[in-house]
């Protein structure tokens, strides 16, 4: 085992030396809500008492609360079958079908659907399961196909040149999915989906292309009761495939793909994180439904709206402080720079978003300032390769928990770092033009010796 250790422990000593290995975070003492700026609980229902409260009535009256006990192709699952029939009404979905997990479903989607002959064209910033499952498909690798982030002109000139080159994609005899999220995750930008829709329509009129989108991000936030952004912009006949989490927004664990029930019926033969692994257990089920009827009775609604809100008040509160920063050490992503007015009753696109990036090359000094702050203030400093090199940043969520002083005091220590960080840089300049002219006068002297 000796030369292994020796590539494992060099694998992670080149991580170290160029600041982007992993590691668990670490705390001894129990996180104030709100000072979590880091995970993607965006509705705070991870600490809702309400939430908490419905929980522990549903468990203590459930016939069955522990393990499901195995493979959904082994056990019956009453509780399962009766949350996919909730969330098919729901939805508006022909079928709904449930995974262990939001990574599980994609792989499974990617792996199985797409056949020996197919496309998929990509966005470059899809999340890295629909990677995984494009690896494991059986599509040839050379027609799995990334476009430029949220460029409809691109995925078209890539549609078009296909169509040129392949007669089966003409005929219909072939399929193109497009696979697009409909909140990234690490920008905070949204798909324009009705120009995705629209674009697949049109360059394939025979109705074989396909557009999945990934929701894990929207739901439970946007949308009629947090049904996401394809239901809020009436898209629902017109997509194959969304994956909806519950372990985001809605405090629990899992996920459902809605499709058509043939995809239902494929995956249920197909897919092998399906298939090969032991389902949601009934506490699971159970929390998840205890979610769903805070989305439904419109409390969850309520907090989306003060989600929102305070998106808002984040970027009315720092945009005036960097405008007098070098936006080569801090500044905010094109889409979030600047301000376009919107009323807040508006439902205009894109709407406000709780992922807010703030994009810096020294994003471990700035999360490092954050918590060392007397009332700490957690956030994520992301580096290469969870983002592109050069694209270093401190994600920021947001969450419905929060308040405005929250809010405040995160702009405050941002400020505060850059002004600490402009500070240094003028010492060091200051210390190094002194070194010159030292140096200077020393050669000067020299010179007349």
């Amino acid at each position: 085992m000796s030369s292994l250790n020796d590539k494992l422990a060099a694998a992670l000593s080149s991580r170290e030396k160029r600041h982007i290995r992993r590691r668990l975070p670490v705390s001894t003492s129990t996180v104030l809500p709100s000072a979590d700026f880091t995970s993607n609980d965006y509705l705070s229902l991870a600490t809702s008492l309400t939430l908490r409260s419905a929980f522990q009535s549903a468990l203590s009256v459930a016939p069955q609360i522990l393990g499901s006990g195995g493979s959904r192709l082994l056990v019956p699952a009453p509780a399962h079958v009766a949350l996919e029939s909730r969330l098919e009404r729901f939805f508006d979905a022909e079928k709904a079908l449930l995974f262990n997990s939001g990574f599980d479903a994609n792989v499974a989607f990617f792996s199985a659907i797409p056949q020996p002959g197919d496309v998929v064209l990509y966005d470059e910033h899809i999340h890295a399961s629909v990677h995984d499952g494009m690896t494991a498909s059986r599509v040839d690798s050379s027609s799995l196909i990334k476009f430029p982030h949220n460029s409809v002109a691109a995925l078209k000139r890539s549609l078009r040149k296909l169509l040129h080159e392949r007669d089966d994609l003409r005929d219909g005899k072939a399929s193109a999915f497009v696979a697009v999220e409909s909140l990234y995750s690490m920008d905070g930008t949204f798909a324009p989906l009705q120009e995705i829709v629209h674009c697949v329509e049109e360059m394939l009129p025979r109705g074989n292309g396909y557009v999945i989108v990934d929701e894990a991000h929207a739901t439970g936030i946007y949308g009629p009761q947090g049904r996401g952004m394809v239901a809020a912009l009436g898209l629902e006949g017109r997509v194959l495939a969304r994956l909806h989490t519950f372990g985001k927004a809605l405090a629990g664990s899992g996920a459902a793909i809605l499709t058509t029930e043939l995809i239902r019926d494929y995956l249920l033969n197909y897919a092998r994180p399906l298939i090969y692994t032991t389902t949601l257990t009934y506490a699971n089920v159970i929390a998840v439904e205890c979610a769903f009827d805070m989305l439904e009775n419109g409390s969850a609604g309520v907090l989306a709206l003060h989600l929102l809100d305070l998106s808002r008040y984040f970027l009315e509160l720092l945009r005036p402080h960097l405008q007098s920063a070098p936006p080569e050490l801090l500044c905010l992503p094109d889409n979030l720079s600047v301000d376009s007015p919107q009323d807040p009753s508006n439902t205009s696109f894109p709407p406000p978003t709780p992922i807010i990036p703030l994009l810096t090359p020294h994003p471990h000094s700035l999360a490092a300032h954050l918590a060392s702050l007397p009332r700490p203030l957690f956030t994520k400093a992301i580096t290469w390769p969870t983002v592109p090199v050069g694209a270093s940043r401190v994600r920021v969520c947001l969450h419905a928990g929060h308040t405005r002083d929250d809010v405040k005091k995160l702009v405050e220590g941002v400020v505060d770092w850059v002004q600490a960080w402009l500070v240094r840089e003028r010492e060091e300049a200051r210390h190094w033009l002194n070194m010159a002219e030292v140096e200077g006068v020393g050669v000067w002297m020299e010179s007349k010796l």
